[in-house]
């Protein structure tokens, strides 16, 4: 029973974290809707997604391991180079998945 539980509430929470993300994302496109994209406005929208790209990588790259390092560093590197940051996450993930299959 208690298994029962605490399954449901699991799914609560997710559906919870579902709808808040779909309202900020919904929210964000409501609101930009209303503001002139000015050349200034892009410069901030592309300043923004950088900054929180590094709020996420930073504390993973001192937490993890090396294979994890070298995936973080094999995936930014892919960003720069082809500007296709779909296949430089997948790139990523192969290598964190290999190197520690066969390495670490």
């Amino acid at each position: 029973m208690l298994s029962i539980l605490q399954t449901s509430n699991m799914t609560v929470v997710i559906v919870i974290m579902a709808v808040v993300t779909l309202a900020t994302r919904w929210g964000g496109v409501f609101i930009m809707s209303y503001i002139p994209l000015s050349d200034r406005v892009q410069r901030f929208i592309q300043a923004m997604s950088a900054s929180v790209f590094i709020a996420l990588i930073a504390p993973i790259m001192l937490e993890t391991d090396t294979a994890g390092r070298l995936a973080l560093i094999t995936t930014f590197v892919l960003m720069l180079a082809l500007k296709m940051p779909i296949v430089a996450m997948s790139l990523g993930i192969l290598v964190a998945a290999m190197s520690r299959q066969f390495f670490f």
